[in-house]
């Protein structure tokens, strides 16, 4: 940590050395100053103290504040209020869970960009905190998860719940994959089902993965016979009556993790990627190089699309990491809309009508017509035509598969990868920073194949993308200030000056941190 011990003793002394509230870190209780410790002291340093000072005062003034969490496992576990019964269902599906400690450091990985978000809009709704936890249930946070009920996305949305639910399903885009839409959605589900459900949590749940049909006939047919109609005295179907027990059982042994031996690995508690809107369509692969971020990490916190560009019609957003905003809404106000697209001239000859021409360039009507700003579907022959394309050096899906291939060999080096238990496409995706139509087409495999223990993957690598893995990990996170917080804390929990937190957020001269404040801190996300 940067702070000076002349500081933290000052500013002990100035507050007559009272112990600190317990909302304060054990490390940030300093030893008590001595008169010789306060000589030499720099204006700055004296300033900067008084407004530690300043700020303890105010978190003694007030009552007792809540828990400040560095980890959002931690922050769920302080919130969790559903009661987990020790009954035979939960028990069993609890003894698996605590078996399996790879699957739930497999689950922190893959959870890892996602949950800070998730759980911020389940607060903002005040919905049990158990509902963060639901896409381990559901997917595993596998967002290019798909059932074999063709349900898909981290939140599992089968096609006509998403579409009753607003999620757009195209040729470009799948909202079910989308995380802000696909999370908005499964909430706005789950709240009409807590309602039509006469406010129970668990019959809403279960009904999230049966339908709420099937709730109401077996709560109707209970009370037909006088019998009760909660979750457990329901008669419903074998897969719905281990979907609440499985969700309860990742509960107790998140509150319980220490009794069943248990890690849960730690997950930053700020946030770290933000929606940005970028007004019209535009090329994934020169969103990256704005963002300078690769296609693979694009793709990844931006799973809802199918295509090397965003959907003409919109959404017209991406997420993106906190550190890299800046940059790239910098760079895409001074690209045109008709240059946020890869396209190339081509000229109309007999024969050729939109879907022709589409079909040839792997894109689709809507794309051109939208680029050339086209009213009908109607061409004429000679017309010049601009035909949206991508980059075959950076992302080639629209050149032959042997061209891709030979091209992919000759520059990248060979390896091979043999599947682990847990293994996905797109876990292995993650590994090598590779996207899963590349591991599927180097390995003739469908983007939703089963992959089995001990198979062999081949997977192209280049220098320059094994360069990215040693990336330092050093990033701007937005940190949402809460009762009880200090600059000084702040500054300790994240490693960071208090120096640094004033001007790098601009708070000279500014005495106070309110809750629900911003702050921009650069932290290593990774030792944090």
């Amino acid at each position: 940590m940067n702070k000076s011990p002349l500081v933290l003793a000052l500013a002990l002394v100035l507050s007559g050395c009272q112990t600190l509230t317990s909302t304060q870190s054990d490390d940030a209780i300093a030893k008590q100053a001595t008169q010789s410790q306060l000589e030499g002291a720099s204006p700055n340093d004296i300033s900067e103290a008084l407004m530690i000072n300043a700020q303890y005062h105010q978190v003694n003034d007030v009552d007792e504040a809540p828990p400040v969490f560095d980890d959002v496992w931690e922050r769920i576990r302080y919130q969790l209020s559903i009661e987990v019964p020790q009954n035979r269902p939960v028990v069993a599906e609890r003894n698996y869970y605590a078996k399996h400690q790879a699957y739930l450091d497999r689950i922190s990985k893959r959870a890892e960009p996602y949950l800070h978000f998730i759980v911020e809009e389940v607060e903002k709704r005040n919905m049990p905190i158990e509902i963060a936890l639901l896409p381990i249930v559901e997917s595993a946070f596998d967002p290019f998860g798909y059932s074999n009920r063709s349900a898909s996305g981290i939140w599992q949305f089968m096609p006509q719940t998403g579409e009753r639910f607003d999620l757009k399903q195209n040729w470009w885009y799948d909202g079910r994959r989308d995380i802000v839409q696909s999370t908005r959605a499964a909430l706005d589900y789950l709240s009409y089902l807590h309602k039509t459900l006469d406010g129970d949590w668990l019959n809403a749940i279960a009904a999230y993965n049966s339908g709420e049909g099937r709730l109401l006939r077996a709560i109707k047919k209970n009370r037909k016979k006088h019998l009760p109609t909660d979750f457990w005295s329901l008669d419903l179907p074998t897969e719905t009556t281990a979907y609440v027990p499985r969700l309860l059982a990742l509960s107790d042994l998140l509150n319980r993790a220490d009794e069943f031996g248990l890690k849960w690995n730690p997950i930053i508690n700020a946030q770290v990627v933000e929606a940005v809107d970028i007004g019209s369509q535009i090329d994934l692969a020169l969103a990256a190089q704005m963002a300078d971020i690769s296609l693979t990490e694009l793709y990844r916190l931006n799973p809802g699309f199918n295509r090397w560009a965003t959907d003409p019609n919109g959404p017209h957003f991406l997420l993106l990491p906190t550190d890299k905003v800046e940059q790239f809404q910098s760079l895409l106000a001074k690209t045109e809309v008709k240059d946020r697209l890869r396209w190339q001239q081509y000229i109309v000859v007999n024969g050729d009508s939109l879907s022709v021409i589409a079909k040839k360039f792997a894109t689709s009507t809507s794309a051109i017509k939208s680029l050339n700003k086209l009213k009908s579907n109607t061409i004429r022959v000679g017309q010049q035509l601009l035909v949206p394309l991508s980059d075959g050096a950076i992302n080639s899906e629209h050149l032959p598969e042997q061209v891709r291939l030979a091209a992919n060999k000759n520059s990248q080096k060979k390896l091979s990868h043999t599947v682990k238990s847990g293994d996905t496409l797109w876990d292995i995706s993650r590994e090598y920073d590779v996207t899963i139509n590349e591991l599927a087409t180097w390995n003739k495999l469908k983007k939703n194949s089963v992959l089995r223990l001990g198979q062999k993957l081949t997977v192209y690598q280049s220098a320059k993308t094994s360069q990215t893995a040693l990336v330092s990990s050093n990033r701007t996170i937005t940190y949402k200030v809460r009762r009880g917080d200090s600059l000084a804390r702040i500054a300790d929990k994240f490693n960071l000056s208090v120096n640094d937190i004033i001007k790098w957020n601009n708070l000279t001269g500014q005495k106070y941190l309110q809750p629900g404040q911003k702050l921009k801190l650069k932290v290593d996300v990774k030792s944090t």
